[in-house]
Formats: C-alpha cells, sequence, structure tokens
C-alpha cells in the first residue's frame, strides 16, 4: 500500500510539472515585477495576415525563459490589435504598436499590455521619438487606395495627450525614421507607384516642423539606423529587377551619401555597438525567388567582418527570414521565420557566436522586437 501511495505521489508531481512546462510556452506569467539590472525580456509584434485582424503581441520572460503567445486579448478582454501590425517600440512606461491596416497606433502600458489610448493615422508605418513627442510616419491614405496615394507625411503627436499637433508632407510612401541634431530624417519609398520609385531621404526641421531638403540616395528606401558617428544607415530595396539592393551611409552632419556597401541584399538591419547586422532577403522577379544572405558590417570602419553571422548551419532551417534584433546586453541575437505567410512563424534565438540557443513558434508573419527592462504583469 505504502509503495503504491509513493508511485501515485510520484505520478502526480510529473503531471504538474508537465502542465507547467506547457504553460512556458503559451500561458502568462502569474506575477512580475519591475527589473532594474538588465532586459527583462522583449515583445514581438506579428503582422498577421492581411485583411484578416490577426496582428498579434508575442511577450518573453527572459528571467524565467518563458515565452507567451498572444499576450493583448489578455489584458484586453474582447478586443484585438487589428490588421497588418508594422512598428513596435517601447517608450517611457508605454508600448507603441503601428498598425497600419487598421490605420492606427495602438498606445499600451508597458507592464499588462493593458489598452491606453489610440491615435487614428491612415496607413501609419514606422514610429520615434524624441522629447515629449511621437512621430509617425503615414503613406497618406488607407490601403485601399491602392496605387491612387498623395505624398505621404510625417506625423508629430504629443505623447500625454495623444492627440496630434502638427503634420509635415514629405515624400511618397514614407518609412523608417531617425533623428539627429534637431532634424528628422525620412526614407520615401515611392512603393505604390507601379515602379515609379522615390530616391530621397526628407530632412525635417523639428523645431519648425518643415522639410528643409531632400538627400538623394536610391529608389525605394526603407530600413534606418544611426550609428555612434552620425552616420545614416539607409536601405534601399532596388526596382527588384535591374537595380539591386543596396545599403547606403549618409552623413547626418553634412547631409549628403558618403559611402554604399555591397552587402548583396537587405530587407532589415539593426544596430549593436560598433556592428551592424544586416539581414537580406530580397525578391527578383527575373528569377522569380528571393535571395537571402547575412552579414556583419563595423560601422566605424564600413567593413564587412563577415557574410556568415550563424555559424551551426541552421540558417537553412528557415524558409523565409523575416526580422532581426540584437539584446543590447547580453548580444544574443534573434531571427524571425515567416514561413509561407499564412501559417505561424518561428523566432530563433542564438549565442552572440551565432549558435542556436533556442526557438519558439510566434504568431503570423514575426516582424518586430524591442526589448524592455519591465517584466510583463
Amino acid at each position: 500500500m505504502r509503495t503504491n501511495s509513493i508511485l501515485r505521489l510520484v505520478a502526480a508531481v510529473l503531471l504538474l510539472s508537465a502542465i507547467a512546462c506547457q504553460k512556458k510556452v503559451e500561458d502568462p506569467p502569474s506575477a512580475g515585477s519591475s527589473r532594474e539590472d538588465g532586459i527583462a525580456g522583449f515583445f514581438l509584434l506579428n503582422e498577421g495576415l492581411e485583411g484578416s485582424n490577426t496582428c498579434s503581441l508575442d511577450y518573453y520572460n527572459d528571467v524565467i525563459g518563458l515565452y507567451w503567445r498572444d499576450a493583448f486579448p489578455v489584458s484586453n478582454p474582447g478586443n484585438d490589435l487589428g490588421d497588418a501590425g508594422n512598428d513596435l517600440q517601447c517608450y517611457g512606461a508605454r508600448l507603441y504598436a503601428v498598425v497600419s491596416g487598421s490605420n492606427r497606433v495602438e498606445v499600451m502600458d508597458i507592464a499588462s499590455a493593458r489598452h491606453i489610448g489610440e491615435v487614428k493615422i491612415p496607413n501609419c508605418r514606422y514610429i520615434v521619438f524624441h522629447d515629449a513627442y511621437a512621430y509617425v510616419s503615414s503613406y497618406a491614405a488607407p490601403k485601399e487606395n491602392d496605387s491612387d496615394y498623395p505624398l505621404g507625411y510625417v506625423a508629430k503627436i504629443d505623447t500625454a495627450s495623444l492627440q496630434i499637433v502638427d503634420t509635415c508632407t514629405v515624400g511618397y510612401q514614407p518609412e523608417e525614421m531617425v533623428i539627429s541634431n534637431g532634424k528628422l530624417f525620412v526614407a520615401n519609398s515611392g512603393a505604390c507607384r507601379d515602379h515609379d520609385y522615390e530616391h530621397t531621404v526628407s530632412v525635417v526641421d523639428l523645431e519648425s516642423f518643415q522639410e528643409l531638403r531632400t538627400i538623394d540616395v536610391a529608389p525605394n528606401l526603407h530600413r534606418m539606423e544611426i550609428d555612434a558617428y552620425g552616420n545614416i544607415w539607409v536601405s534601399s530595396r532596388g526596382d527588384y529587377y535591374d537595380i539591386p539592393s543596396t545599403v547606403h551611409v549618409v552623413d547626418s552632419e553634412r547631409e549628403c551619401v558618403v559611402d554604399v556597401m555591397d552587402l548583396l541584399t537587405c530587407s532589415d538591419m539593426t544596430i549593436c555597438g560598433d556592428t551592424l547586422y544586416v539581414l537580406g532577403n530580397n525578391w527578383s522577379e527575373f528569377t522569380q525567388s528571393s535571395t537571402v544572405s547575412y552579414a556583419l558590417v563595423d560601422v566605424k570602419f564600413r567593413q564587412i567582418v563577415t557574410r556568415k553571422f550563424i555559424v551551426d548551419g541552421t540558417d537553412t532551417f528557415m524558409e523565409n527570414p523575416y526580422a532581426i534584433a540584437v539584446n543590447p546586453q547580453s548580444h544574443e541575437f534573434y531571427v524571425t521565420d515567416a514561413f509561407d505567410g499564412v501559417t505561424p512563424g518561428k523566432i530563433y534565438c542564438y549565442s552572440p557566436e551565432g549558435r542556436l540557443k533556442w526557438t519558439e513558434t510566434t504568431g503570423f508573419i514575426p516582424s518586430r522586437i524591442v526589448f524592455t527592462r519591465q517584466r510583463l504583469f
């Protein structure tokens, strides 16, 4: 009898352990608190299937190794993020999700993912912050306009009231932005103009909020990163035919292009310290296929360090590499895989040396990662 009781007790413990392990994949932690001594985790915005309101927010607790999918509805019962999540950023105690298909910026409490408010902006794209204001790039018309788009603009938002206080007209279909020396630099793409792409970066004075000038760079601009030396790294998607994807270096002081990097392709990039991590996954209309590439660049000397920063061969597992991010504290890096765009994606975590540590299933089309010192819940 005693032996059977012990066996039943062991079986019960094993069952509870299995349930606990399952919760570490999908369920939220029961409690949490602010972590002041470093990065506590990250949020991941999933674009979702276009037109289906399946944009979602995942969260990873780096302290206890818990990955939680679709956090937003738990804090906001009966609500979803909407259609086509495009950008995600933390600022102060708030989390901002730019949801382009739903024409709005969702503002959440960073400690709970609870809804605080929203800002309605047609086909909003990316967001940056300076002092008490947020700046959001906009195509200036909803997606259903197809190719009939006016010039784009940047909206200036008071982060206290969440009201738009000013707008500045820039080029067609503006994308990412950076701020340097009291100026906002905006990558114009012209992505909806039937291959009549924009080539310029708009330079906007933050005080007057007027466009001062444009810098001619390359067609179909997209990503922007600024390094510690005042140089802006700008990606061009090319024209998908004869003009390849490139990365250009713009001097923010002189406001001109000072270098072009031969990186094969660039669809996403991020800077950590003096290193630019470049993920390339660009489509060619000629070959009807995508070219995937990886590169590390020393931004101080503008030199390519390596074209292979995943060293264990697990990059071959990925069908559609989509986004990259680097933990500024641990230097672990993350690559997401969107697969075919209609099935849940995956995120891969790598050591600084480029070896796989873990992987998890995400929402549809995992696109944007932001790190936080605040633990969710």
